[in-house]
């Protein structure tokens, strides 16, 4: 006889796919703004993040909730002379 798997329980970490940079990501669902910028390796205080057309500030990256299907860019800041 068969497994049954309509009752299995997933040994996945739940997931949720968003847009960064135009670029189609996935992150657990309990990824904060800060948890994205670190998976990109950046440095969190060279960056800007806009979630859905709308700046974060940084002191809130921890805090504003997301979705899945959010559209984030982040934008690094270059130094120069």
């Amino acid at each position: 006889m068969g497994k049954d798997y309509n009752n299995a329980r997933t040994l996945l970490p739940a997931v949720k796919e968003i847009t960064v940079n135009g670029e189609c990501r996935c992150f657990p669902e309990s990824a904060t703004l800060l948890d994205i910028v670190r998976a990109l390796d950046l440095e969190p205080e060279r960056v800007a993040v806009e979630l859905n057309r709308v700046i974060v500030k940084r002191d809130r990256w921890l805090q504003t909730p997301f979705e899945a299907g959010a559209q984030i860019e982040i934008v690094q800041f270059v130094g120069g002379g």
